[in-house]
């Protein structure tokens, strides 16, 4: 049986009456104005994916080296299932040494560890290391290929098909900044992409007659405070693209501009949709996975009561400046007995403001709780039999 527990607290910050509707503008700025130059664009906030900004968001276009935060998408899933590791050494193949385009020059029959080749893919936009990396997890690039395609369906993504694993130009490679940005919104889940695509400058081979200087091609990195990532692109067909993302004060963003003119163009027009949203908008915090939620009696176990806690932090997104509202919580935590484990899902918690619903939850244990044993058990029933805790 669940039990149903409502929660409400006033709430003692900022955050807009209507999250879900379209961006308002404020008085200088005109949304159409931030990017002129695009002939896409779109600024998500990254927890959530809240739209805050779009432009033909959903124009299918060549998206060029942005492509390969898919590809980067998927080497960061492999290594986290544990069917790669950092360190493991990847043979080069002709075909991927042979590649064309932006490249670390790898040599075919030369080994480089995976951590490597990933920094030549995020870092220097390498066709030849996402070759090499796709070859290594499927086994050709047109099987990871279909890998791409299959988790791009996953995501619900609708205005994307790939028919490579680096942005190469071909007619039916495409996507649109609002796929772009459900990519980018996946793979920032992985922080450690973050410490390669947030760095401005390394080095590859080191040490050697062979090193390499590795340079990122976006350049906010270097000139934009908060940007950690993500992946620039840039073809014929495709002209200048530029996914962005940057973090300040716990507001995470991200923004996507496609088929920019120049250069200076995508860098300046990125920075201004960045500079408006971290203008107009703040995360509040609601629940961290610290929150204590409640106490839930466990049957059968070592202890009798155990704390609930949230699986994950709860953030909302805010417009500055705005009338506070109510939130007020639903919670539903399921029947307990042991054992059970932290990590275990025991419930859910949902956070409504002003009674409408923001995002639901799964609660869990603090702590793991083993099982009584026998006698235990019946000692504890006997003593609640003569607390009168129980009836006989």
């Amino acid at each position: 049986m669940k039990k149903i527990i409502i929660l409400s607290l006033i709430c003692l910050f900022l955050f807009p009456k209507n999250i879900y509707a379209k961006t308002e503008t404020d008085e200088n700025t005109s949304e159409s104005d931030l990017t002129p130059n695009a002939t896409s664009a779109i600024m998500i906030e990254a927890s959530t994916g809240e739209i805050l900004y779009e432009k033909n968001a959903n124009e299918k276009l060549a998206p060029a080296s942005m492509t390969k935060m898919m590809s980067m998408l998927l080497i960061m899933e492999q290594i986290e299932k544990g069917t790669l590791s950092w360190d493991e050494q990847v043979t080069v193949s002709e075909n991927a040494s042979s590649m064309g385009g932006s490249q670390i020059f790898l040599e075919t029959g030369e080994k480089m560890s995976v951590q490597d080749l990933l920094k030549g893919i995020s870092i220097a936009s390498g066709n030849d290391a996402t070759v090499a990396m796709a070859e290594r997890i499927a086994g050709s690039e047109d099987a990871f290929v279909k890998m791409m395609n299959e988790r791009a369906k996953e995501l619900g993504l609708t205005s994307t098909n790939f028919k490579n694993a680096t942005g190469l130009d071909d007619e039916n490679h495409y996507s649109s900044a609002h796929d772009m940005a459900m990519i980018a919104k996946e793979l920032v889940k992985h922080d450690k992409i973050l410490e390669f695509t947030g760095t401005y400058e390394d080095y590859l081979r080191q040490n050697t007659d062979k090193s390499f200087w590795l340079v990122n091609t976006n350049k906010l990195v270097r000139y934009y405070q908060g940007v950690d990532g993500l992946k620039t692109g840039f073809t014929n067909t495709a002209g200048y693209c530029l996914t962005s993302t940057a973090l300040r004060d716990d507001l995470r963003l991200i923004t996507v501009v496609m088929n920019e003119p120049d250069p200076s163009s995508r860098s300046k027009e990125t920075s201004a949709l960045l500079d408006y949203g971290f203008n107009l908008y703040q995360m509040n915090n609601i629940l961290s996975k610290d929150t204590i939620i409640g106490k839930v009696k466990v049957d059968l176990g070592q202890i009798e009561e155990v704390e609930v806690i949230p699986t994950e932090d709860v953030k909302i997104l805010s417009k500055k400046n705005e009338t506070s509202g109510e939130i007020t919580y639903e919670k539903t935590i399921n029947k307990l007995k042991a054992p059970i484990k932290q990590g275990d899902i025991i419930g859910n918690i949902t956070i409504l403001e002003d009674g409408n619903k923001i995002k639901t939850i799964d609660l869990t244990v603090q702590e793991d709780v083993s099982k009584v044993g026998f006698f235990q058990a019946l000692l504890r029933n006997y003593e609640d039999i003569l607390k009168g805790n129980m009836n006989i």
